[in-house]
């Protein structure tokens, strides 16, 4: 059976940021939720808890054992316990080692178009942005890196934040290029945090970045919340390389507290039990990221590339001639996509759809911007 067959009269009785946030005659496509049920082993697990009133306060590290086991499994990644903390999710875990690695007023590198909220942990805690856009490729600028991280433009960085694997565009970074990355940040004074949230839709090709040689003194930010569809249960977690566990004194005392314990036992049966859930995903996925490409030629005559990374499609609609796609899609064809501009200023003529989604509901959704030139 597949992952997103969930018919579309059921996922309209949501009451999530997808289902309700537009007008009910607008087909969302926008937020990365999935139309999917919970994987079975999830179910399981949450309804166990809440048989035993299971409501409490967390205190074993089921979570963090989880992960450690799962990474081993997974990529082959070692990780001592004592370097794994948790967060109540990965942007507040991201927020707070940024806050504790820099100081206001710094400088930090970000690669534009890049996931929103990468911008607003800056803001949230004074720091100020230096951009440094993905190549026309979309992949990392690196001769852009090294001219950003040695203070070439005028300004001299304290920290990247890496998006791995990318996002909005889904770019999966090689080992030769997080290897470059990681000899830029030590060649420089550069701490890198990664967010690695949508890794386990590409187990095979995905690079966690403290196994990369050379980043020792940097920091990946996870959890099991994309792959697993697990946004409502909050639980993220922050792995320490080994040269840089001493940001964990440094951290808010209340960090590993904003975690539910609902999260934690969500996402540990997701990393234990459910392991093959996110690999269904990632094949359903593929196969509608092909009909996207197919659709989109047949009906609009844009040209789409599939990526490898995440269930979302970052899509040029500039041949159209319209003057901001996203828009007049949402308005005129009642389709809601993720405005470009949320990920660059310079991306007006861009969309972010999201996969995660029935066959038929693409179809729709390619329909609608057709629609919107009849």
């Amino acid at each position: 059976m597949a992952i997103f067959d969930v018919p579309l009269e059921e996922l309209r009785r949501r009451r999530s940021i997808k289902w309700s946030r537009f007008e009910p005659d607008v087909l969302p496509m926008f937020v990365a939720e999935m139309d999917a049920r919970l994987a079975e082993p999830i179910a399981e697990a949450l309804t166990r808890s809440i048989a035993l009133s299971d409501s409490g306060y967390p205190e074993q590290p089921d979570y963090q054992d989880a992960f450690i086991a799962y990474a081993a499994d997974t990529w082959n990644w070692q990780i001592d316990g004592a370097d794994i903390k948790l967060a109540g999710d990965v942007m507040q875990g991201m927020r707070d080692v940024l806050a504790a690695v820099t100081e206001p007023g710094d400088h930090v590198v970000i690669n534009p178009p890049i996931y929103p909220p990468f911008r607003g942990i800056c803001k949230a805690t004074g720091r100020q942005t230096l951009e440094v856009p993905l190549t026309e490729a979309g992949r990392l600028d690196l001769d852009g890196l090294a001219e950003a991280f040695s203070g070439a433009r005028g300004v001299k960085p304290t920290a990247y934040l890496l998006c791995s694997p990318h996002n909005p565009n889904g770019t999966v970074h090689t080992l030769e290029e997080l290897t470059a990355v990681a000899r830029l940040a030590a060649d420089h004074d550069v701490v890198v945090i990664a967010d690695e949230i949508h890794a386990p839709l590409t187990p095979a090709s995905h690079i966690p970045y403290l196994e990369v040689p050379g980043a020792d003194n940097a920091y990946v930010v996870t959890s099991a919340s994309k792959s697993w569809n697990l946004a409502a249960y909050k639980a993220g977690l922050i792995v320490a390389g080994p040269g840089a566990r001493r940001v964990f004194n440094a951290l808010h005392p209340m960090v590993s507290e904003c975690a539910s314990y609902a999260g934690i036992i969500a996402h540990t049966a997701a990393l234990n039990d459910a392991r093959d859930w996110p690999l269904q995903v990632a094949d359903e996925v593929a196969q509608h990221k092909r009909l996207l490409a197919d659709e989109l030629s047949a009906q609009l005559g844009l040209t789409y590339e599939p990526s490898e990374g995440t269930y979302l499609a970052w899509v040029d609609c500039s041949p159209l001639g319209l003057d901001f796609p996203a828009k007049q899609f949402h308005e005129v064809g009642r389709v809601r996509f993720n405005l470009g501009t949320d990920f660059s200023l310079d991306a007006k003529q861009w969309v972010r759809i999201n996969l995660a989604a029935s066959p038929d509901v693409i179809r729709e959704a390619v329909a609608r911007m057709a629609r919107t030139f009849s």
